[in-house]
């Protein structure tokens, strides 16, 4: 059966909230970036909020309708088959509208390298970013996820100014040019299981289960056993057969379920 849509939109604000209901108070469950495009399914009795869901990773949540961009179905076809560019930096500026706004790591800007094509909006953009499609290696991704140590965890958050763990193994891989899932328990079916801990790799997934055996927190691995991950804040810590060991108190703090590989060998 085909979903029928009454709506189309793109985040046109540095980070919108993504609610899990149509409230204020409401849990925030993810985040949109400037440029992330999306679906409106419904909206509420009073018109205040739209149930939305986002084109690259389908999830689902409700956005203030204030901070809603309404785009056409043509642009929309158009923003899937052009690969923008993707940001690098932690934190860039734009001109859009000709006013300025900052905008953050991972956000999407409507620049290609190969064609001239009509933009709907006006847009001036000046700083560090690459081919949003254009996949990279583990040394690309390793200085990505560096770029958010020491950030702040936050539920739902998907931003070096707030993030959690699989926000952050998602916005990695992502401008590292990989299709990745929102949730930990989503992104344990990303990838190839790697069938042992000696067998782990820089790059790769791990997964950590709670006292229900469900995944429950991911990070990434990095050299010498080391696991770069969000919890407190974006931090290096050991890996072990057991799960993460705490740096400092050498406690484990997560315990280990299993292992996958996103990038190719390298």
């Amino acid at each position: 059966m085909t979903e029928v849509y009454p709506g189309y939109g793109i985040c046109r604000l540095s980070l919108v909230p993504v609610r899990q209901s149509p409230s204020d108070k409401s849990e925030q469950v993810s985040q949109l970036l400037f440029g992330e495009h999306y679906f409106v399914k419904a909206l509420d009795q009073e018109g205040k909020w739209m149930l939305i869901k986002n084109y690259f990773d389908h999830y689902e949540g409700w956005i203030d309708a204030k901070q809603h961009n309404a785009i056409t179905k043509e642009y929309f076809d158009h923003i899937l088959n052009a690969d923008f560019k993707i940001t690098t930096d932690v934190t860039s500026s734009l001109l859009y509208k000709k006013s300025p706004i900052h905008i953050l790591i991972g956000s999407i800007i409507p620049v290609t390298n190969t064609e001239l094509f009509k933009i709907e909006e006006q847009l001036a953009f000046n700083g560090e970013a690459k081919a949003q499609g254009q996949r990279r290696d583990y040394e690309f991704l390793k200085s990505i996820a560096l770029k958010y140590l020491n950030s702040p965890y936050q539920w739902g958050g998907k931003s070096p100014f707030g993030i959690d763990c699989s926000g952050f193994v998602q916005m990695v891989f992502k401008i590292s040019g990989f299709k990745m899932h929102r949730d930990a328990w989503q992104q344990a079916e990303n990838g190839e299981r790697v069938t042992g801990f000696d067998q782990a790799k820089p790059g790769d997934l791990a997964f950590f289960k709670n006292e229900s055996a469900k995944i429950s927190h991911v990070g990434i691995v990095l050299e010498n056993q080391q696991i770069i991950h969000a919890s407190g804040k974006v931090r290096i810590d050991q890996l072990t057969e057991q799960g993460i060991m705490h740096a400092e108190s050498k406690q484990i703090t997560h315990q280990l379920s299993h292992l996958n590989r996103l990038l190719p060998e390298h």
